[in-house]
């Protein structure tokens, strides 16, 4: 039985932006703090690296009973059991990730327009990332902004869970709020802070406050 996707903070690893720090360490610092989604991505490693800590993460969010999601593997999103699926507009097409998957775990997508919205709401993805919002470092080849506007018309016009992303901060966190997505994604203004249950307290007292 699929499982529900939490509303809230969406956190995701980026451990060449951790001051050091593995996934590992720094997701079972962001679970502590009571943050329920977690998604794991990471564009360097080996394939097997990968299911390694992604095995272990799973444990982890199990026992914090916290929404696991793998980005873009869905081998290794199979193999540790994780929640969800994260794909981009390059990767597997959904209809086709849905037959590896199965109906069970949750499909998300990243989208940069209105069409492409509209397109993942028709193939049935579970929720889509709406952005980047604002200018991101943290992966190469990425999208330009597509600005707040891009985010007011996905809150309007799609009915699906959308996760805000893409240089979200501390500083424009309460505008992003304004528009009620059901998700806000932080990346590195969590994973490259020196005290993470710091930043993530404020940032959950704008994200509570604002609904």
């Amino acid at each position: 039985m699929k499982k529900e996707m939490p509303k809230g903070l969406y956190a995701i690893t980026a451990e060449n932006f951790s001051n050091g720090r593995n996934n590992i360490e720094v997701v079972k610092e962001i679970l502590d703090c009571g943050v329920m989604t977690i998604q794991y991505r990471d564009k360097i490693k080996t394939k097997s690296e990968k299911l390694r800590q992604c095995e272990i993460i799973r444990k982890l969010t199990q026992n914090y009973g916290a929404f696991f999601i793998v980005n873009d593997d869905a081998d290794i999103a199979l193999a540790c059991n994780a929640d969800g699926i994260h794909l981009g507009q390059d990767d597997m097409p959904i209809e086709e990730a849905r037959k590896i998957a199965g109906k069970d775990i949750t499909i998300g997508l990243s989208t940069h327009c209105p069409q492409q919205a509209a397109a993942a709401e028709l193939c049935k993805a579970d929720y889509i990332g709406v952005g980047p919002i604002f200018k991101t470092f943290t992966k190469e080849n990425v999208s330009e902004p597509v600005g707040l506007e891009y985010l007011d018309y996905c809150v309007k016009n799609i009915k699906i869970h959308k996760v805000a992303i893409g240089g979200i901060k501390l500083s424009n966190l309460l505008q992003i709020c304004s528009y009620k997505p059901e998700s806000v994604c932080m990346v590195t203004q969590i994973t490259s802070s020196q005290n993470i249950k710091r930043t993530i307290k404020l940032a959950m007292e704008i994200i509570n406050g604002s609904r």
